[in-house]
Parts: structure tokens; sequence; C-alpha cells
């Protein structure tokens, strides 16, 4: 009974220790796995096995596209991975090498953003933090500050569930900057609205 105890708790360990040292970049690649579609901006890293010279690191293009040896410029945005390997392959195949084997990883996902609109210095789009959760007045300080005639007191997020229902939160700047509750300073999520409306007053 002791032995079995002992190597269930080895396995434990080993298992724990596989977890910590794994990169996120990998543990989201086996999340998401071959249904993520490439989008602009993600990095990826592309080898083709036994070709070190075609193996580059290389950023999707706000057009959608990467640039790589011997193809030039490839589309790539809207293929899984999957299908990004296929295309590669097919194309090498076509003029340069025979059977090629490519292989493709996401090292980075593109910046996930909030807009903030409405009465603010410098409404637009604006990157999430990749080290904490970023908060409605903290979207807002990136954005320049309140304007003159904003209705701080207004501000809502609109927010987009996965389920495709929308929801719209009050948030009530005052009770945050003059009453210290920080609780009411929501974390945002990725395409979060941020809508300041005019005071009128």
């Amino acid at each position: 009974m002791k032995k079995l105890t002992k190597i269930f708790f080895c396995s434990l360990a080993i298992l724990a220790g596989i977890l910590f040292w794994a990169t996120p970049t990998a543990i989201s690649q086996t999340a998401v796995g071959t249904e993520y579609t490439i989008e602009p901006e993600d990095v990826l890293n592309v080898s083709v096995y036994g070709q070190s010279d075609l193996s580059s690191k290389v950023r999707v293009t706000s057009q959608g596209e990467i640039n790589f040896p011997l193809l030039g410029n490839v589309k790539v945005t809207g293929l899984t991975i999957s299908q990004l390997e296929k295309k590669l392959a097919e194309l090498l195949e076509k003029d340069y090498l025979v059977n090629p084997q490519v292989t493709v990883f996401i090292e980075e996902y593109h910046p996930k953003q909030v807009f903030v609109l409405g009465s603010v210095a410098k409404p637009g789009a604006y990157n999430l933090s990749k080290e904490k959760q970023t908060t409605v007045l903290e979207a807002i300080a990136m954005a320049g500050g309140f304007a003159k005639e904003a209705d701080q007191d207004g501000t809502k997020v609109i927010r987009v569930e996965e389920s495709g229902q929308k929801t719209t939160i009050k948030i009530k700047v005052s009770d945050i900057t003059k009453r210290g509750d920080k609780e009411k300073d929501l974390p945002l999520k990725p395409n979060d609205m941020i809508i300041v409306p005019e005071s009128f007053f």
C-alpha cells in the first residue's frame, strides 16, 4: 500500500513539472488545436524538414500575408494550421522541392483589443495587457483620458458573449474614483466596447 501511494505522488509530481514548464504558446496551441484560423499580427514559426534555409519566423501582415523564401507573399489568414502546412507544401512541391514536409507553429497570437469610443481624448482600438487584466479606467487612460465634456458616470461597456448575446454594463466612474470602490472597475474582455457619452449640462 505504501509503495502504491509513493508511486501515485511521484506521478503527480512529474505531471506538475510538465505543466509548469509547458510554454503558454504550447498550451494555447493544444487548447485551440487545428480549428484556430490564422489572423493578422499572428507570429508563425515555419519549418521545412531538411531545409534549414527555408525555416523562418514571420509575422502575418495587416493584409493577411506572410513573405516566405522562394514563394514570396502568401495569403494565410482564414486558414487553419494544417491547411497552411498543406498549402505551403503544395506551393513548394510545384516548382522547388520533392515531397516537402512543412510544419507550422503559432509562436505568438495577435494582440487582443478593446475599443474606447465617445468623449475621450483619443478614441480607437487598444491592446489588452498580456501580463494582467486591463480594466475600464486603464483602457480610458490609454485613450488619453476623459474629454472635458464627458459624462463620466454614463460610461458603459458593450460586450458580445460567445453565445452572440450582447450585454451592456453600466460603469459609475465616480464610485471608483471618489468612493474608492475598485471592484466596480470592470476587467475587460477582448473586443469589449467602452462608450463614454457626452454631457449635455
